[in-house]
């Protein structure tokens, strides 16, 4: 199984969760919000598990800890993960777009500068915006979507710059997400479940719960849950064989 954007750390009880993960021999790729945040998250990973950290900036929260922009830079040569990091384009947080843009270019441009990053991306109501960025810094490192809600031309876009797309539970519980996902090329897809801030049936959802996504995506790509579960192995062992 495998669980490309989960806020581990934000769990009530992240040490445990993380066991789990690291007994069940699930990957997960936990995401942080501010760059101090991936020096305790990074402790939750034992050694030997599945469990990789990235480091992020969410933009949401972008205008308050654009001051921790130093300590990314101290940190990035740590993991070959970066996010959650990208735009938001949500009414509430219009005010501190500038601060948002301004953090999202600077992450890019470091992330190039460092030979490039595997990074889990936010693009809420800014895909667009996104997009022109990570093609405005190429080398940046391979983008993945994360909970991708653009429509379909900026999807061709996407496609072109040689997006991945990491899905879960509620993109598959549209109509309009599942024509999304119908159109993401399967050798460029993995799963995700936002925990804890995604929910399923009313609760937090975990990383074992991709097992749903898994079920629920393998009709859409024509396989059996078996071949849907190798398929996306096989994508994440070639996204990480592009590691530097």
């Amino acid at each position: 199984m495998i669980d490309f954007h989960s806020h581990l750390d934000l769990y009530p009880n992240p040490t445990e969760v993380a066991s789990i993960c690291h007994k069940k021999g699930i990957y997960v790729l936990a995401v942080t919000t501010t760059p101090s945040a991936w020096i305790q998250s990074s402790k939750l990973a034992p050694s030997n598990s599945r469990i990789r950290t990235a480091l992020g900036l969410h933009p949401q929260i972008a205008h308050l800890r654009k001051a921790e922009l130093p300590l990314f830079d101290a940190l990035v040569n740590d993991t070959k993960y970066v996010g959650e990091i990208g735009l938001d384009g949500g009414s509430e947080f219009s005010p501190y777009w500038n601060d948002q843009v301004e953090v999202f270019l600077y992450i890019l441009k470091k992330c190039s500068h460092v030979g490039g990053r595997i990074m889990s991306i936010h693009s809420r109501r800014a895909t667009t915006p996104v997009l022109n960025l990570i093609k405005d810094i190429p080398k940046s490192g391979t983008p993945v979507m994360h909970w991708y809600t653009g429509n379909k031309t900026e999807l061709e876009f996407a496609n072109s710059l040689g997006c991945w797309y990491s899905i879960g539970m509620p993109m598959l519980s549209t109509q309009k997400g599942l024509e999304i996902v119908r159109k993401m090329p399967p050798d460029m897809i993995l799963t995700e479940t936002d925990g804890p801030f995604s929910k399923i049936l009313g609760k937090p959802a975990m990383p074992w719960d991709v097992e749903q996504t898994v079920n629920k995506l393998a009709p859409i790509l024509g396989k059996s849950s078996q071949s849907t579960e190798q398929l996306l192995h096989d994508n994440l062992k070639r996204l990480v064989q592009n590691i530097i």
